[in-house]
């Protein structure tokens, strides 16, 4: 029988933390060792929230993650990980999951025999501005095409927003990339195919994602995942997809329109056919939920692409965004803690 250690990273989750906690610890003690929350230091009052949850059920535990970053967060909850855990199941804190879940995802691998388990990805929203940016990331215009994001159906698959991992394929690769900040997903998914690993996308198990409040936010965070890519070529040299070149290359060709556009103004038809494609895009959106929300898709496409590209380019050019190589694996046990993940 698989038996499952849950990871939860966190930063700020207080809204949400205890519930997902209390969802979580619903499953049975059999099959759930272990529920670890590797926190990066939230201010708001998540780990006191965690410490009285874990008060309640010994199988919760804080785990403190200094680095800040999911990667290496996810990496010390495994390295403390309950030694019979061989499947490990990823959730975030900002995201809404079915009460079946855990045993769902246990039940793709034992169909499947895959090393991971990816599941699809549904934004929705609460604010008018979510549900444009909502209404942009369910579909092509934002996110490219990726399986895990526009209901594709269910099959092994390159990359997918990581639910389920073996234990044992995840130690023996090196864990998440620590040097990640973004993209450790689909670096690692990298090396598990590189490995001879599998990964089976569970389309049928849906996870509901509540995505930023502002087009601020959401630009800084794919301006990281911009980055994140990036640092993932340079890595490995992987060939991109289209759907991955796009976005620099766009990038590229609206600031050199508008660079150039004094010496040759016909340039500037290029930001105006970006527009209109957008436009047309939004108005087929539009179409199938009409609302004036629906309509904010066009900023929010184009906020998506343009940080995208940017972040890219930006650690493409930068010596400071190659991936820190150590002779030492990515994920790493102490004796210690070797000692603490085996209950008596």
């Amino acid at each position: 029988m698989n038996q499952v250690a849950v990871i939860i990273p966190t930063l700020n989750e207080a809204e949400r933390i205890g519930d997902l906690l209390a969802q979580i610890a619903q499953q049975p003690a059999d099959l759930v060792l272990d529920i670890l929350v590797a926190d990066g230091g939230s201010t708001d009052g998540t780990q006191a929230i965690v410490t009285t949850a874990a008060g309640l059920d010994a199988r919760i535990r804080l785990v403190d993650n200094p680095e800040r970053i999911q990667s290496a967060g996810v990496n010390r909850a495994v390295a403390l990980a309950d030694c019979h855990a061989d499947i490990l199941i990823r959730v975030d804190a900002h995201a809404h999951y079915p009460d079946d879940y855990v045993p769902r995802i246990v039940a793709a691998f034992a169909a499947t025999q895959a090393n991971m388990v990816a599941v699809g990805l549904r934004t929705v929203a609460k604010t008018c501005v979510q549900r444009g940016i909502a209404a942009a990331s369910n579909s092509r215009i934002g996110t490219g095409g990726a399986a895990h994001r526009v209901g594709a159906p269910s099959g092994f698959v390159d990359h997918g927003h990581h639910a389920g991992m073996s234990r044992a394929m995840f130690e023996r690769v090196g864990g998440y990339d620590r040097s990640f900040v973004a993209n450790e997903d689909a670096e690692l998914d990298l090396r598990v195919r590189k490995a001879g690993g599998r990964i089976w996308l569970a389309a049928d198990i849906q996870v509901e994602y509540l995505p930023r409040s502002t087009l601020r936010r959401l630009f800084i965070q794919y301006w990281r995942y911009g980055r994140g890519r990036a640092q993932t070529f340079r890595k490995h040299g992987e060939r991109l997809r289209p759907r991955q070149m796009l976005p620099p290359l766009l990038v590229i060709a609206l600031a050199s329109a508008i660079l150039l556009s004094p010496l040759l103004p016909a340039l500037l038809l290029l930001p105006l056919a970006y527009v209109m494609a957008l436009s047309v895009a939004t108005f087929m959106l539009w179409r199938k939920s009409p609302s004036v929300c629906t309509l904010l898709a066009l900023p929010a496409a184009a906020t998506m692409h343009i940080a995208w590209g940017t972040g890219f380019c930006a650690a493409l050019l930068s010596t400071s965004a190659r991936p820190v190589r150590s002779p030492s694996p990515h994920w790493s046990r102490t004796s210690e803690q070797a000692a603490d993940r085996t209950r008596t």
